[in-house]
């Protein structure tokens, strides 16, 4: 009896699509985040924190003044036109010259909101700043944007985002940076509208 002989085929099998944590995926999802921080690094000087996306530390270049986005909007105004803006989720994310965030709290007693309950968060030393999308920059793969942070007034290029942050009179820095204790008051006040508006279901709070 002659028996049966299997060979090895040399077709090679369909190719499954890659999906998302394969090797290929992960290859280009790293290319995109070298991409971001190297605008961050390169572009800004701007030191980032690993991660995805990758993390921006403060109390280093800038601080921010972290409150509801329709706050926020109010103290636009306030700030140059170059003072960088960032957008997450509902978040308004608010950047001020390096040591401001310890300036915030003396500044709201002072101005006397201390005893007011605001939506007003600060980052400074020691803290992290989930990285904005860079303008016009490599996008996360398609679905992947929900939730992420993007810049409203992107920072401009070296030292010309440092020079438009809100700063604390009198500390002797050139140029026509805004005032910090003006921009400080102006959002406790727009938060605090804001939490009347919703206590109040909705009802315009007047001015």
């Amino acid at each position: 009896m002659t028996g049966t002989v299997f060979t090895t085929s040399t077709v090679p099998l369909p190719r499954r699509p890659v999906e998302p944590g394969a090797p290929g995926a992960r290859g280009r999802g790293s290319a995109r985040l070298c991409a971001v921080r190297r605008w961050y690094e390169d572009e800004l000087g701007w030191p980032t924190v690993p991660g995805s996306p990758p993390g921006l530390p403060t109390g280093l270049r800038f601080d921010v003044l972290d409150v509801p986005a329709a706050a926020g909007a109010r103290a636009l105004r306030h700030l140059a036109p170059g003072s960088p803006v960032a957008l997450w989720g509902d978040r308004m994310r608010l950047l001020v010259a390096a040591g401001g965030a310890e300036e915030v709290p003396g500044l709201l007693d002072w101005l006397e909101w201390g005893a007011v309950a605001l939506d007003l968060r600060v980052l400074g030393a020691g803290g992290v700043m989930e990285a904005p999308l860079p303008p016009g920059g490599p996008l996360p793969p398609s679905g992947s944007l929900k939730g992420a942070a993007v810049w409203l007034r992107p920072p401009g290029p070296g030292h010309e985002a440092d020079a438009s942050l809100p700063v604390m009179p009198g500390m002797g820095r050139e140029g026509s940076a805004p005032d910090l204790v003006r921009l400080v008051d102006t959002v406790a006040l727009s938060c605090h509208r804001v939490r009347l508006r919703r206590e109040c279901g909705g009802v315009p709070v007047s001015p």
